[in-house]
């Protein structure tokens, strides 16, 4: 898992989204409970999977009609990282300063 070099108010979104999932989650929940726009959410997610954040799959359920839904989970490795950095977005947030940088999790 790679450090993220920045955390925006929109990938803290994402993560926190992540975080309170009980089960694989698929983009468009992301989307609709960030209530960001998918323009911003599918690149985040993107950009968390490869640097091994997040991991996704395709939706294996024949019986659900229309298209097959993409997945996402964060991986167990990006769990506490994911935490602090939620909270790190959250503190930056409520002392006025946006776009904080961050490596990882740590300081």
């Amino acid at each position: 898992m790679e450090p993220l070099s920045r955390l925006t108010p929109a990938t803290a979104d994402v993560l926190a989204t992540l975080l309170d999932a009980t089960e694989p989650t698929w983009g468009l929940r992301i989307v609709h409970a960030t209530d960001r726009p998918a323009g911003s959410v599918y690149p985040i997610l993107e950009r968390l999977e490869r640097t091994g954040w997040v991991t996704s799959v395709w939706e294996d359920d024949p019986t659900r009609p229309g298209p097959r839904r993409r997945l996402y989970r964060l991986t167990a490795e990006a769990v506490p990282a994911a935490r602090a950095a939620v909270e790190r977005a959250q503190r930056s947030a409520s002392s006025g300063t946006a776009g904080a940088r961050i490596a990882g999790a740590s300081s």
